[in-house]
């Protein structure tokens, strides 16, 4: 079940293009997931291009982390895999990820990368994460799609299980 798409604003998504070439359509599913927060932690992405069929699945984690965290570095690991600028959707059920795209990285950026609370200076957490994504958000066209969590979408219930299975190697060992 979808929420909503949303293309990001032309500040967020300026790149410019150096040929007359369509940009490849790509889908891109993320899903992070943490047991305890922090804890450790995995995240997963699946990368389908739907013109030829290919798929691609990655997951991994970190022995402690946050949910926010794993979320954020799994649309950083599959947008990092992309080899050149695409049209990608973006599948998410991380209301963190969405909002951070639309509405607080350009609130960022155009501060000097600051965020102010209860009127002071705050720091960004996972702020490497968020000048990651946004380097490679910078790279290609960008459509943000919610979707819910546990809710029978396909991609994103399989993105969970690969989240989850990164993290019982912590678990074990």
């Amino acid at each position: 079940m979808q929420h909503g798409s949303t293309l990001l604003a032309p500040a967020i998504r300026s790149m410019e293009r150096r040929s007359s070439d369509p940009l490849a359509v790509v889908e891109l599913y993320t899903d992070g997931a943490c047991s305890g927060n922090p804890g450790p932690g995995g995240w997963a992405f699946i990368l389908r291009h739907p013109a030829s069929g290919k798929e691609l699945e990655a997951s991994g984690g970190e022995a402690t982390t946050t949910n926010n965290r794993m979320e954020l570095t799994a649309v950083v690991r599959g947008l990092e895999t992309l080899k050149k600028a695409s049209a990608i959707e973006l599948f998410t059920d991380s209301v963190y990820v969405g909002k951070g795209l639309m509405e607080w990285m350009p609130k960022w950026k155009a501060a000097g990368w600051r965020r102010t609370e209860r009127g002071r200076p705050a720091p960004i957490k996972n702020e490497e994460l968020w000048r990651r994504l946004d380097e490679l958000v910078g790279q290609h066209q960008l459509k943000y799609t919610r979707v819910a969590g546990h809710s029978g979408h396909k991609e994103n219930d399989r993105c969970d299980e690969l989240a989850v299975a990164a993290i019982q190697q912590f678990r074990r060992g």
